[in-house]
């Protein structure tokens, strides 16, 4: 099992942080992350909606399975390639002094059938930074609106 904590403070307020982060688009903002977006027939955001992301390497399907604005949410990836067994995803915000504390957790494995041991080890190199980049575009969006 692979645990993943990125954590970033953000000077804006937790709806508008909240706001950003939830817009599946900007998932995007990650370097191998080439699009994503609502699923077909996916009303919009809340619980049960589901999101996809398309990234050099992986597509990944996601339910969210708790959503508690502006606070965060959760979600779990249903489907990818390749394989992923993802236990749990969750965005949690804090509000504090100056702006708003993001926490994002994603906890996974990499079973055989998607590369294994070696898939995970990767993926837990990457993923970091990925998370990293899309909090930096949200900062660098509300920070300067």
């Amino acid at each position: 099992m692979t645990d993943l904590i990125v954590e970033r403070t953000i000077a804006a307020p937790a709806d508008a942080v909240f706001a950003w982060l939830t817009d599946p688009r900007h998932l995007t903002a990650a370097p191998l992350a080439l699009r994503a977006g609502w699923a077909g027939g996916t009303a919009g955001p809340g619980v049960g909606a589901v999101r996809e992301v398309w990234a050099l390497g992986l597509w990944a399907r996601e339910e969210i399975i708790a959503w508690d604005p502006p606070h965060g949410y959760e979600y779990r990836i249903t489907r990818a390639v390749p394989a992923i067994e993802h236990r749990e995803g969750a965005v949690v915000l804090t509000p504090v002094n100056g702006g708003t504390h993001v926490r994002w957790i994603s906890d996974f494995t990499i079973p055989l059938a998607g590369g294994g041991k070696p898939m995970e080890l990767l993926m837990g190199r990457l993923l970091p930074g990925s998370f990293a980049a899309i909090l930096d575009a949200c900062s660098r969006d509300l920070e300067s609106s």
